[in-house]
């Protein structure tokens, strides 16, 4: 029986769903035409070049292809090996950001690397690491990994934290503890885990004033529109001017310098407003689709480490779109999490990427239990 499914395993190794494929693409290269949509006016005003986010934009889509394809071409049980010292590195990154001469400090946070050609962001890099470097120990680690799982994620949220970014924090954690649900920990242990976590982020909300700020915001759009509430009054101002079928591409007001972090965070407002209702709904749809279509592997994944895998990229993806888009209709605080595929972010785009690469690794040993 193990022969034949072995067989089986290895004539379906080269199959692979070509959407995993398509949908990350096309978002990608929609992401591009959007942000020279939402920052060729700032361009142009800042670099003279009205193509200088594009340019750097089209730089990481070919270094995030490049290594999609060597990822998918690479075993997935290879990861296992990878794991350890890619967290050691994150590690080392995470705390090389507060080094002076090294990290970067822009708008009161430290959160990037120059690579001369590239900003570097670890964070980003953390997120995808993590799920390899977890899913990884949790397929084979049985006993004792309670508190183990415990510091680890206490060490490198803190890291994240202390940046200061709490929304990539809360967004690494709620991945973290899905890819521990997934490995059948006790019931219990979500008992303790998620009332922690989730009185952490309110004490770290409310003791620091910023994010104290941003929750009142949250909680009254209307409390300072020029001043506090000003960046999610104008996300809101750009989606409701853009109706059912939008202003028409190029046709943004709000590109005009109005909307703050125009080609990052709120970038959705722009497409809301230059496509509408309906071209939001589209592209939601299409996130769903993808989401789908990663389901569809993890639940045929061939042994416990591609299921986690999998089920942790799923989770990867799922959650980044949910808060990203949930801010934007107010249904979550705006907390700085990019839109994937779609937001201006070298790190962001070539992580993402390599995720993709390590789901079509998988799928190509995904054996169909519905058969």
């Amino acid at each position: 029986m193990m022969h034949n499914n072995r067989i089986k395993l290895l004539k379906q190794k080269k199959r692979f769903d070509i959407w995993i494929v398509i949908i990350p693409i096309l978002l990608s290269l929609f992401g591009i035409l959007m942000i020279y949509e939402a920052s060729n006016v700032s361009a142009f005003k800042d670099f003279g070049d009205k193509y200088h986010y594009v340019k750097e934009q089209l730089l990481s889509f070919a270094i995030g292809i490049v290594v999609l394809v060597s990822i998918s071409i690479l075993p997935y049980r290879k990861y296992y090996t990878l794991s350890v010292p890619l967290m050691f590195f994150c590690i080392i990154s995470l705390i090389a950001v507060f080094i002076p001469g090294i990290g970067i400090k822009a708008y009161g946070a430290s959160r990037w690397i120059s690579l001369k050609f590239i900003n570097f962001q670890p964070s980003e890099l953390t997120k995808l690491v993590l799920v390899l470097y977890l899913s990884s120990w949790l397929s084979s680690k049985e006993r004792g990994r309670f508190i183990a799982f415990l510091v680890l994620v206490m060490v490198i949220v803190g890291l994240i934290i202390i940046q200061p970014d709490l929304g990539t924090a809360i967004v690494l954690t709620t991945i973290l503890l899905t890819i521990y649900f997934l490995s059948e920990a006790p019931l219990w242990h979500f008992f303790i885990l998620i009332p922690l976590f989730t009185g952490i982020s309110i004490i770290l909300a409310i003791i620091s004033p910023y994010r104290f700020q941003r929750l009142t915001t949250f909680l009254n759009p209307n409390f300072d529109p020029l001043g506090s509430s000003y960046h999610i009054r104008q996300i809101l101002i750009s989606l409701g001017s853009g109706g059912l079928f939008g202003l028409g591409l190029g046709s943004s007001i709000q590109k005009y310098q109005f909307l703050p972090e125009a080609t990052t965070d709120s970038i959705f407002a722009i497409i809301g407003e230059e496509f509408g209702f309906v071209g939001g709904f589209i592209l939601i749809s299409i996130y769903l689709i993808f989401l789908y279509k990663i389901y569809k592997i993890t639940r045929n994944a061939p042994d416990k480490l591609s299921f986690l895998l999998s089920g942790g990229l799923m989770a990867y993806f799922g959650f980044q779109t949910i808060v990203n888009l949930g801010s934007m209709v107010t249904l979550f605080p705006l907390t700085g999490v990019p839109l994937p595929f779609i937001s201006y972010g070298g790190s962001n785009l070539i992580i993402s990427l390599i995720g993709v690469g390590v789901i079509i690794n998988i799928s190509k040993y995904a054996i169909n239990k519905d058969r």
